[in-house]
């Protein structure tokens, strides 16, 4: 960000006051706490939606697209709808302890039926529905019910996921289905037929249990338990000093902990309204997510990094969208990946045009393990790649790893393990009870630690050039799509044993093929002239002609692209990389 940007003003974010304390030990290791009281009224998943539901009935707390307008559920009509369906719930038999395998979207049916399973103590698992969507690898879907063996099955259509419901693994089932039931199915207008039956979930059962992505292995399935949910929500609502319910368009799905907690349950939690978006942040699927921003104003606003690049041109473009935009938004947040600083700044300039503001730019960190926030940046700032400080009752354990810091964490949010994985539950902690995510941060300034930390990279991400030069992929690729600016949407990094690094680059589909390429080569350009050493410059990039994958998972849903799956589908554009002579579509650099 330049030095005249920088003295600009910012819109108040209503943070509370930062707090930290730092603990300080032998060979560099350190512990980070803060302070600061949470609220812990609400212990269950279901506790939040009663109060609202008493205190603000006619507020909306969920809306989803229906035609030109929108379906809206007030908080006293989804209470009372959830009563109704857990009543269905228990007719069918199900009962504390059982699981609800979930196959759908994100939705205000999806939301009512879940909030009424977890009303009972009966757990939820929301699998990613391209596990179950026409076309998909059924395998990913029967290894996903060999690990949860539920008692149930909710989808939102059963024609849409017919495919997947009809498969062997599911046979025998109950399905209730929101749209389009089969003969055998429940309808799901049926069980609001049921008498209501009130909440009586514990805070130690367990509310959720979520699939790790894989990513390090196969997945697992994390168990969340109310009270690890319903608390990380009290921990960053008091980050805030805001009364005002949140305003949120939010794509992130509920399948994972993000969408599911962070977003839906946090925006539950303090009685805000969450207007469902469809989008995704890839070519031909985003103009939904503008739709949406075009009508409805959020006070508060998340996307993934790839996201916020498409957004940033739109902005740029579209001055009717930017004053809807900007014209109540207090905090802009991304994850999932570090964002461009260059693509924060194309947005604050717009910002800056439109309302005379800079907005503060937030980011989180954490796992599904983790409830899933463990820091975030929680005071006003304008640069990228922070993953902040610890939330309210949570302390991070910085130990000295090689050269790096792993980050490790605990709190009332951190969950007790794995379903049905004892041992892999225990090796999850340290010898002082902290959970070990695999990754690694750094101070922004290590006489300061008030300044917050920085992510440093996924240990197991990074590698090693033939030359043995250790190369830190993860901040590489912030740095480099950054210096690649608008011409870059994403990169995926290669090079592992390898004689330098090379780039896959996936271009913004708003710019003609040729245009980008040019302005990817020139931004690589820049970046290797400020680079130390080979293992963070660049030596090869190929310019990909497509966008990320979405069925195959190349893109999560999410909107991260995976690394690793990238890499082994497009081996022939890896080999491209490297091949001696490169062919004339590949840049060389010097």
């Amino acid at each position: 960000m330049d030095g005249e940007t920088q003295l600009k003003p910012f819109r108040d974010p209503r943070y509370a006051p930062r707090r930290l304390e730092v603990e300080r030990r032998p060979g560099g290791e350190a512990i980070l706490s803060n302070p600061t009281p949470f609220q812990t009224d609400f212990q269950t998943m279901t506790a939040a939606l009663e109060r609202w539901a008493r205190e603000a009935p006619a507020r909306p707390w969920l809306a989803e697209r229906s035609g030109a307008g929108w379906r809206q559920m007030a908080y006293g009509e989804g209470a009372a709808r959830v009563a109704a369906i857990a009543g269905g719930l228990a007719g069918l038999g199900l009962k504390r302890g059982d699981i609800l395998l979930i196959l759908a979207r994100n939705g205000v049916d999806h939301a009512l039926l879940a909030y009424a399973a977890m009303s009972q103590g009966i757990a939820i698992a929301p699998v990613s529905p391209q596990y179950g969507l026409p076309g998909a690898n059924l395998a990913r879907l029967a290894g996903a019910v060999e690990t949860l063996r539920p008692a149930a099955v909710f989808t939102e259509d059963a024609v849409l996921f017919g495919e997947a419901l009809a498969a062997d693994f599911l046979a025998g089932l109950p399905v209730v289905a929101a749209a389009n039931a089969r003969p055998g199915d429940i309808p799901l207008a049926d069980l609001l037929k049921a008498a209501p039956l009130a909440a009586s979930a514990r805070s130690d059962d367990t509310a959720k249990l979520l699939l790790t992505s894989g990513s390090t292995g196969r997945p697992k399935a994390v168990i969340g338990r109310h009270r690890n949910i319903a608390l990380n929500a009290a921990q960053i609502a008091a980050c805030f000093d805001d009364p005002d319910p949140p305003v949120v368009v939010n794509a992130a799905p509920w399948s994972h902990s993000l969408g599911a907690n962070a977003i839906l349950h946090m925006v539950t939690h303090r009685g805000g309204s969450l207007y469902i978006d469809a989008g995704q942040p890839v070519a031909g699927r985003f103009d939904e997510t503008l739709r949406n921003l075009r009508e409805i104003a959020p006070t508060y606003h998340n996307m993934v990094p790839a996201g916020w690049a498409l957004l940033a041109s739109e902005l740029e473009r579209d001055a009717a969208l930017a004053r809807t935009f900007f014209s109540r938004v207090r905090v802009l947040q991304y994850g999932g990946a570090a964002l461009a600083q260059s693509v924060a700044d194309r947005i604050q300039a717009v910002a800056l045009a439109t309302c005379g503001e800079q907005i503060s730019f937030a980011s989180g960190y954490g796992a599904t393990e983790t409830g899933p926030t463990a820091s975030n940046v929680h005071w006003t700032n304008g640069r990228m790649g922070m993953i902040g400080l610890p939330v309210p009752g949570t302390a991070v354990r910085l130990v000295p790893t090689g050269d790096k810091l792993e980050f490790r964490v605990r709190g009332p949010q951190v969950s007790s393990g794995y379903l049905n994985e004892p041992e892999l539950s225990a090796q999850a902690f340290d010898d002082e009870g902290f959970y070990r995510l695999g990754d690694a941060a750094r101070f922004v300034d290590p006489d300061d630690p008030q300044q917050g930390l920085v992510f440093d990279g996924r240990l197991v991400e990074n590698f090693k050039l033939a030359s043995g030069t250790f190369v830190s992929a993860g901040s590489l690729r912030v740095a480099a799509v950054s210096a690649m600016g608008a011409a870059a949407v994403d990169a995926v990094v290669c090079g592992e044993g390898r004689a330098g690094v090379g780039l896959l680059v996936f271009a913004n589909p708003g710019m003609a093929h040729e245009a980008a390429r040019g302005a990817i080569r020139a931004g690589l350009e820049r970046f290797n002239g400020q680079a130390a050493g080979s293992g963070g410059r660049v030596l090869r990039a190929l310019v990909l002609a497509d966008a990320p994958h979405a069925a195959s998972g190349e893109i999560t849903d999410k909107g991260y692209i995976n690394q690793a799956l990238a890499r082994s589908r497009r081996a022939g554009d890896v080999e491209r990389l490297f091949a001696d002579p490169p062919d004339g579509e590949v840049l060389s650099f010097a």
